[in-house]
């Protein structure tokens, strides 16, 4: 609504009919607008949608009927309640008027009581079916940003998974068949707690789903040491690099700042780009892992440091026509037909960073490789 009473367009072509209704509408708090035609009126509703419109009917040109039959028909105006009022008082007139689309109808001479009551009426609807269009609305989208939550859930188990079956199949090649027993040296051990942490956590998001906002994605940050982060990643992540052939390479510097983030959701972004190196590149590939202070200039012009991670690999690229979708949602490029997924990783990527303050982005080409990068907020007392 334009204001609290409502908006009222009234079409009459006797102005004095057009001045009696404008003044007693305008003393009740609507704001009202006139039209002297059926041309008119029909522009000033494509101008500014009003509320209601009244109508007259016996109009020279474009009767009241074409007026309304003319409004229903555009996708834009259809939904706009026509009262139309009239010294026609045969059965057959108000029909028609119901027939064209009309919402109620008022007999001249009118009691001023009596259209404000039948325009209080259809605006009471109006607002119920507006509201209740909303609700619909909102749920329909809760609904969908549930659906793509339990998807990327059920995408970042995998990884974990993953890596608990390798190391464990691991274990079992490297043991004697004939020893009952098979020995786990501690750092094994600690990898497979570290996977079972990050499917408990990803678990419990799922439990806890309706405790926060299913629109964004829920941090716990804290103060964090890239180094040893990629660090503590390069190791769980061996056992997958070696059945691939491939090589992470740790270049961040352990002088670097420290990052303001959560741990558990950093994790899934860079188990999501390593995973995605992995998946559509050809074996022997090299991952680098690096990371810089950048100066970003914000939009009131004062700078903020960031840090700018990069993960690198020199495998088969891609052009920046499918570079462009990457980070949307169900997004599959063009070398993923024959492999299994949703397109949900990158997206969640994009979700994860963005709630952090930063931007995500890559820079690639084919046959050249594929550089992603993001940036994290640095954790600003280890700057002063």
């Amino acid at each position: 609504m334009t204001n609290d009473k409502g908006n009222i367009l009234v079409v009459d072509d006797t102005p004095d009919n057009l001045r009696l209704l404008a003044a007693m509408l305008s003393k009740k708090g609507y704001t009202v607008r006139k039209a002297l035609n059926g041309q008119i009126a029909i522009a000033t509703v494509h101008s500014v949608p009003p509320d209601i419109i009244l109508l007259d009917i016996n109009m020279p040109n474009m009767n009241g009927y074409q007026v309304c039959q003319t409004l229903k028909a555009d996708e834009q105006t259809k939904d706009i309640p026509i009262i139309f009022i009239s010294a026609l008082d045969d059965v057959i007139d108000k029909v028609k008027a119901f027939n064209m689309g009309g919402v109620d109808y008022i007999t001249k001479p009118f009691q001023g009581e009596e259209v404000i009551a039948r325009i209080e009426n259809q605006l009471t609807i109006c607002r119920q079916k507006k509201q209740l269009q909303q609700e619909i609305l909102d749920k329909q989208k809760a609904q969908e940003a549930l659906q793509v939550y339990l998807h990327a859930v059920s995408h970042d188990l995998r990884n974990p998974v993953i890596a608990m079956s390798m190391i464990f199949n691991h274990l079992l090649k490297s043991a004697n068949e004939l020893e009952p027993k098979i020995s786990i040296p501690r750092s094994t051990f600690q990898q497979l707690v570290n996977s079972c942490d990050r499917q408990l956590s990803l678990i419990n998001s799922l439990v806890e789903i309706q405790q926060y906002d299913v629109w964004g994605v829920s941090l716990d940050c804290r103060p964090l040491n890239l180094y040893d982060f990629a660090q503590q990643l390069a190791i769980e992540w061996e056992l997958r690099l070696q059945e691939h052939q491939a090589i992470l390479d740790n270049q961040i510097s352990p002088d670097l700042p420290k990052v303001y983030a959560d741990n558990h959701q950093l994790w899934r972004v860079y188990e999501n780009l390593i995973n995605n190196a992995l998946k559509y590149n050809s074996p022997e590939l090299k991952i680098i892992l690096d990371a810089e202070i950048l100066e970003e200039k914000t939009d009131n012009q004062s700078t903020s440091i960031m840090i700018r991670c990069t993960v690198t690999d020199n495998g088969i690229g891609m052009t920046g026509e499918v570079a462009k979708g990457l980070f949307e949602r169900y997004y599959r490029g063009q070398h993923t037909r024959h492999t299994a997924g949703l397109g949900l990783g990158l997206y969640l990527c994009r979700q994860i960073i963005e709630a952090h303050g930063g931007k995500i982005g890559v820079i690639t080409h084919p046959d050249d490789g594929a550089k992603f990068w993001f940036t994290l907020p640095v954790y600003e007392s280890k700057l002063s």
